[in-house]
Order: C-alpha cells, then structure tokens, then sequence
C-alpha cells in the first residue's frame, strides 16, 4: 500500500486539560515523546500559540530543548516557529543552541501566522509593524545568520551559536504563499491541513509547480497535519473524538478554556452549522476509528495528497488513551 513509504510523526499542542495545569500538560509531553520514539515515530513537533489557556506550548523553543533531553534518537521541533513575532537574529540564536545541544535532532518549522490573537499579537510584537508580508526578508535574515555567505543579515550581526550549523527549515502554511515560497528556495513544506484543510491540494500543487532543487533538496518533500484517534472500537474512538470536537467548536465560538473530557453524544452542544463548520471544514482531514477504519481514512488521503510525510495531531483528553491512540497508529501504517 501507499502508507509503507510514507513516515509517521507526531504534531503535540501540548494541550492544558480543562481543570488542569500546563506543569501536568509537560508531563503528559515527555512521556508521550518517549514512548513514539519507542514506537519509530520520525519527528516530535510543537507548536507556537500564545494566549490560548487550551496550548502551554506558548516558549515553544524551551519546551522543544525539554523533551530532547528526554529522548534519544526522534528529531524535535518546531510546528511551528511564528518568525513574524521575533526577531531573526534570536531564531538563529535558540535553535542553534539547540542544534548545538541536541545535534542531527533539531527541526525548524517556520509560519508567518500570528499564532494568536490581536491583543496578543500587539503585546507580542509591541505594535503591529510585522504583519507576514515581509515573511520572505524575514527568513532570508535567519537563514543568512546559520549560513554568512547567503549576505542577508545585518552587517556584522553573527549568530553565536547558530553560524555554521545545519539546522533543517520546513515552511509551514495553509494558503499557497508559504506553498510557492518553499518550492521556489527548494525548502521541505507542511501544510496545516489538521485544521485548515480547504486549500491543501491548490497549495500541494503550488508547491510542486514552483519546486527548484537546492543544497537543502533535490526533490518536493511534502508533510500534511491530520487529526487521528484510533480505539480498539469504532464508538470508543468516536466518544474519545468529542474531546477536539468541543476544542474546535470553542474556537468557532471564541471561548476559551482546556480540552474538555469526552462526552457520549455532541447532540444538542452544538447547532447544525457548527456541526458542518468542524466537520466540513476544520476537522475533513481527520481519521477516527478502529485500526481498520483509520487505515482505510488514512490510505485515502495519502493517495490524495501523495504526502511524503503524515503527522498527527491527537487531542485526546485521557492521556493512556492518547498513548493508545498513537500505538495503534504506529502499528496499522507499519503493516
């Protein structure tokens, strides 16, 4: 099947559980990276989000030292760094530190998003005279510090540690622009199609059209998000799904607060609309289910998407659970 040559890995927003505190939510991180690593999962990622009392993966660069320390061997990183709330020169400096830590293990994954909201873009940002669109200045600066003769940091600015070391740049996106960006720099490309699905094959397309070989790849390397559950039945992993089902719906609604327990019907919590807008839109590149009906979702969408590269994000509210679920993963796409 597709999937044999497709690898696995891991997308953790490290969520706060509702009542919960983001010490336990770090526990709960550490332990689920050490036993993906175990179960020959690829990469570890974590994810910049600021102001969501749901994510503590807000110092996304200490937490990604954290969990390297605690492991051996699976590259951790980033899902991603948003660049427009930092300047270039710290990038470079934290994750060439952590390349310098933790060498060969270490990913960068870079987004132009906020991450966040307004408010909490300005406090951020103090003022909002990044708004993305010099994204592309932006990542040629960083780049320049890791690699001088690239000529596009500031004069006499070095990136100690960080010059000189090969840490790996994915651009992550859910729009074309990141898409035709990282193909046209000959860049490793993740689509966020875990939570914005609706332009994944344009900017699949896009990213392959525009693809130029580089140092970094001779050939498109793409990654797409998913959400998974896998439970030994079908309506065990539907009820242990309701827990994102009500993360995504607070989102729609702007409400805040950590990822609720499952509940056996989401009859009556949420409107028709809602209903469509998660199913429909948020959630359509999602797998839950039994191993037989996850893998029959997921061969799917890798024979859609041709991807290189699945990772998965597991919102689960019962942490032995969501180990479960990422055991049974690992297990049904290593047949």
């Amino acid at each position: 099947m597709a999937n044999h040559q497709v690898k696995l890995s891991v997308l953790d927003l490290a969520p706060v559980l509702d009542g919960g505190t983001p010490a336990q939510s770090f526990r709960n991180t550490v332990d689920l990276a050490q036993h993906v690593e175990q179960w020959g999962y690829n990469r570890y990622w974590l994810a910049e989000h600021h102001n969501m009392t749901g994510v503590a993966s807000s110092a996304t660069s200490v937490i990604i030292g954290h969990v390297a320390a605690h492991t051996q061997t699976i590259r951790v990183g980033s899902g991603g760094i948003m660049l427009p709330n930092h300047a270039p020169l710290m990038i470079a400096e934290q994750f060439g530190t952590l390349e310098s830590l933790f060498p060969g293990r270490i990913d960068l994954g870079l987004g132009r998003a906020p991450g966040t909201d307004q408010p909490a873009m300005r406090a951020l940002r103090r003022g909002l005279h990044s708004d993305g669109n010099d994204f592309p200045e932006q990542l040629h600066e960083l780049r320049s510090y890791l690699n001088p003769a690239m000529g596009g940091g500031v004069p006499g600015v070095r990136a100690v540690p960080g010059e000189g070391l090969n840490i790996p740049i994915w651009l992550l996106g859910s729009s074309g622009f990141s898409a035709q960006l990282a193909g046209q720099l000959g860049l490793p490309f993740a689509f966020a199609s875990h939570f914005a699905p609706d332009y994944l094959l344009q900017a699949l397309e896009l990213y392959h059209r525009h693809f130029q070989p580089s140092a970094v790849l001779e050939k498109p390397y793409v990654m797409i998000g998913v959400n998974a559950v896998v439970a030994a039945t079908d309506e065990e992993a539907r009820r242990l799904a309701t827990s994102q089902e009500q993360q995504f719906l607070s989102l729609i609604r702007g409400e805040r607060g950590g990822l609720k327990p499952p509940v056996d019907t989401m009859d009556g919590r949420w409107t028709a609309q809602e209903q469509l807008l998660v199913y429909g839109k948020m959630l359509k590149y999602s797998a839950v289910g039994s191993p037989d009906t996850v893998k029959r979702k997921l061969d799917t969408i890798i024979e859609e998407t041709r991807t290189d590269e699945l990772i998965v994000a597991g919102q689960i509210y019962d942490h032995q659970a969501r180990l479960h679920s990422y055991e049974l993963l690992a297990q049904i796409m290593g047949e």
